[in-house]
């Protein structure tokens, strides 16, 4: 009863300095601290108190990735689009450091082997919600690639190199791929169940060159992409912020791993908060732990 009291008051009091013309940050305030002394508990106004500080910056992440993502909503924007944006900014910083090699990829660098797969896409003749999945090992290809694709709206399944298999035939299969690229460190997986792939599914492989008879038939990607142009393709993508980018599939702990649908929102609303919530610069390195085919998102 005291709860709904206060939380009347606080009503109250918010529509009271609205009609006084004062900020609705100001107002909100009031209201709530309102409630606070309504409530009468002065160990939890104390709490308050050592928590507003905390409270008031996660207020500010939130409006300030609310704000980003109206703004991204409203201009359909896209993450290629973003990232063109950020390599005019930074062509020369570094976006990808392969700890692995020390191989370094700057924003331009990333960029125009980006281009380079979106030629490809494009020769292929794919179209716009097509799918291609990827199985490799984390490598910054991986980025080229999934970046690459959507800059022509195919969309890229992400998966898990792992998988072996039944688990691996279920993860193309449900995700409608036309072809797969594939790492040649996982071609013994891909060669055990190229005979039950679908019959129109194209394989292309990347990588360290190896004999081709154990390439199942694939192309070499690394040999057809370093015919393609790094300029971006004439090509005006349709797409928009709340279409699909690609896939990212659970872990299967209750069955078959299941297809995640990540959009081009959802993508940067995570990297947003992340960014701000850490309180980043531009300067800061992230490590990444993670594997390129996976994310920390719950995707349940």
């Amino acid at each position: 009863m005291h709860l709904l009291s206060g939380v009347t008051a606080c009503l109250s009091v918010f529509w009271d300095v609205r009609l006084l013309s004062l900020p609705w940050l100001c107002s909100l305030l009031a209201g709530l601290g309102l409630c606070l002394v309504w409530r009468g508990s002065w160990k939890f106004i104390y709490i308050a108190i050592c928590t507003i500080k905390r409270d008031i910056m996660c207020l500010v992440v939130i409006l300030r990735v609310r704000f980003s993502m109206y703004r991204n909503l409203r201009n359909r924007s896209t993450i290629p689009a973003l990232f063109a944006r950020m390599v005019t900014q930074h062509p020369d910083k570094p976006a990808l450091i392969y700890e692995a090699t020390g191989e370094v990829w700057s924003f331009r660098d990333l960029q125009e082997r980006c281009h380079a797969v979106a030629h490809w896409a494009l020769a292929q003749g794919w179209a716009e919600g097509d799918v291609v999945a990827l199985y490799m090992e984390s490598q910054p290809s991986v980025v080229a690639l999934w970046l690459g694709l959507a800059m022509v709206g195919v969309e890229a399944a992400l998966i898990n190199h792992n998988l072996r298999l039944h688990s691996l035939l279920h993860c193309v299969g449900v995700s409608g791929a036309r072809a797969m690229v594939f790492g040649t460190e996982m071609r013994e997986a891909v060669l055990e169940v190229r005979g039950s792939l679908q019959p129109h599914m194209v394989l292309f492989s990347s990588g360290e060159q190896v004999d081709e008879e154990e390439l199942c038939g694939a192309q070499s990607l690394d040999a057809l992409l370093e015919g393609f142009p790094k300029h971006p393709p004439r090509y005006t993508l349709r797409k928009d912020f709340n279409d699909k980018l690609f896939y990212i599939y659970t872990s299967g702990t209750t069955g078959m791993p299941k297809a995640a649908v990540v959009v081009h929102s959802r993508y940067f609303r995570i990297a947003a908060f992340g960014f701000h919530s850490f309180g980043l610069r531009h300067d800061d390195v992230i490590y990444n732990c993670l594997p390129l085919y996976h994310s920390a998102e719950d995707l349940g």
